[in-house]
């Protein structure tokens, strides 16, 4: 191959390699992001969680939950999926007996819109 057809194969492999990468965000089936909301201050997380778009919650105690749909794992044991994300809001103490969040009572489906709400923000 000549230069000149090279060059714009090398233009084309450069843009795209330049693009940002794009995280999917994962769904939670059956979740609603704005029941969400009302159930995280419904059961009072913004005690001990920062949690943006929930003015209240300014909480130091436990991990700020901004990004979780960017990490890789939740409270450090469970792959990020969103029935582990709905398991872990329902009973942290079965994954993690040494984990300092409690069990809250919380239903599945509260669990279920609580993780599409936090799936939803960055």
């Amino acid at each position: 191959m000549t230069a000149v057809r090279i060059a714009p194969l090398l233009i084309i492999v450069g843009i795209g390699a330049c693009t940002k990468h794009v995280t999917k965000v994962p769904v939670v089936a059956g979740g609603s992001a704005e029941r969400g909301a009302i159930a995280i201050k419904r059961y009072g997380c913004a005690a001990c969680h920062t949690i943006p778009g929930i003015e209240t919650a300014q909480g130091m105690v436990g991990p700020p939950l901004n990004g979780v749909a960017q990490r890789v794992y939740i409270a450090g044991v469970l792959p990020n999926q969103p029935e582990n994300l709905v398991k872990w809001i329902m009973d942290p103490p079965a994954v993690d007996p040494k984990t300092a969040m409690p069990m809250l009572g919380i239903s599945e489906r509260d669990a279920r819109d609580m993780a599409e709400y936090l799936y939803t923000r960055q």
